[in-house]
C-alpha cells in the first residue's frame, strides 16, 4: 500500500504498512510507519487521556516523573501547535536491570508516551514499541517486558 510522506507542498511516495495517514508537525505520514513507533487512538482529548494515563500508572505505582507540554510550552512562545503532551514515566525497579544489560537504553529510558491532537481532531498515544526498543539497544529477551508496558498503558488511556 503507498502512503503519502513529506511536507504538504512536497508529496513523496513511500510504502506504508498502515492506511491510517495523520499530520504531526507538519508532516503526513502514516500511523505507525515509523521504524518502532506506533500509536493507539484516544477516545478523548489530549487533557483528558493524560489524565487517564497519569492515574493509571498512579494504580500501578509507576512513577511519572514529568509531562512536557509542548504546546502549552508553543502558546507561551506566541505560536499555535495543536496539543500535544509527552508523558515521561517508569519504574527503577523495571528499568534498572535494563539498563545493567544494555546500557544504551538509558536514552530511551524512562518509557515516554505522547499524547497528540492530529489535523483532524483524532486524538493518538503513541510510544517506542518495545521490540525496536529490544533490536536498537540487544535488551536480552527475558527483559523485554520491562519496557513492554508502554503500549498497554497507551491501549488503556484511550479507552
Amino acid at each position: 500500500m503507498s502512503e503519502r510522506l513529506g511536507r504538504r507542498d512536497f508529496l513523496f511516495e513511500a510504502v506504508g504498512v498502515c492506511g491510517v495517514s495523520v499530520i504531526l508537525g507538519g508532516w503526513e505520514m502514516a500511523v505507525n510507519d515509523v521504524n518502532g513507533f506506533a500509536s493507539k487512538p484516544s477516545a478523548h482529548s489530549v487533557d483528558e487521556t493524560v489524565a487517564k494515563l497519569r492515574g493509571l500508572l498512579d494504580a500501578k505505582g509507576v512513577t511519572v516523573f514529568a509531562v512536557v507540554d509542548h504546546s502549552g510550552e508553543a502558546a507561551k512562545a506566541g505560536l499555535t501547535m495543536r496539543p500535544t503532551k509527552l508523558v515521561i514515566f517508569g519504574n527503577p525497579k523495571g528499568g534498572t536491570p535494563v539498563m545493567v544489560a544494555a546500557p544504551s537504553i538509558a536514552i530511551d529510558l524512562p518509557l515516554k508516551i505522547l499524547v497528540w491532537e492530529d489535523a483532524d481532531g483524532k486524538v493518538w498515544c503513541s510510544y517506542n514499541e518495545a521490540s525496536y526498543l529490544q533490536a536498537r539497544h540487544h535488551v536480552p529477551q527475558e527483559l523485554v517486558a520491562n519496557i513492554s508496558v508502554a503500549e498497554m498503558f497507551a491501549a488503556k488511556a484511550g479507552e
